[in-house]
C-alpha cells in the first residue's frame, strides 16, 4: 500500500537539513530503484523553487510499504529525524488515484 510521509521541519534548521541531506536521499534513491517511491521533495517556506536562506518547512514522500507500521518505522530512521530538523512526522495510507 501506498503511506504519505509528512516531515514538518523546526525553525532555523536549513543547516542541520544541508548536512543531512545526503543520507535522506540516499534512502530515498533505495526506494526509488526497488519500484516503491511515487514522488519526494522539499516544501519551500517561501512561494520560490528555491528558497535560498528561508528553507524549507518539511518535505513530502509517497512511497509503496508493507503495512503502516513499516512506513513508520521507515520513517523515524530517517536521517533528518536523527539530525532535528524534523520536529514532527505524520505517517498515513495514501490511495493513488492518478495518474
Amino acid at each position: 500500500m501506498w503511506y504519505a510521509i509528512e516531515g514538518y521541519d523546526g525553525d532555523d534548521v536549513l543547516a542541520q537539513r544541508l548536512e543531512a541531506r545526503p543520507a535522506h536521499v540516499e534512502r530515498l534513491v533505495a526506494l526509488r530503484d526497488a519500484g516503491r517511491l511515487l514522488l519526494a521533495g522539499p516544501c519551500p517556506k517561501i512561494d520560490a523553487e528555491d528558497p535560498g536562506p528561508a528553507g524549507f518547512s518539511g518535505s513530502l514522500v509517497v512511497a509503496e510499504f508493507d503495512s503502516l507500521e513499516a512506513a513508520r518505522a521507515w520513517a523515524d530512521a530517517d536521517p533528518y529525524v536523527a539530525a532535528g530538523v524534523y520536529v514532527r512526522v505524520e505517517v498515513r495510507p495514501f490511495r493513488r488515484v492518478l495518474p
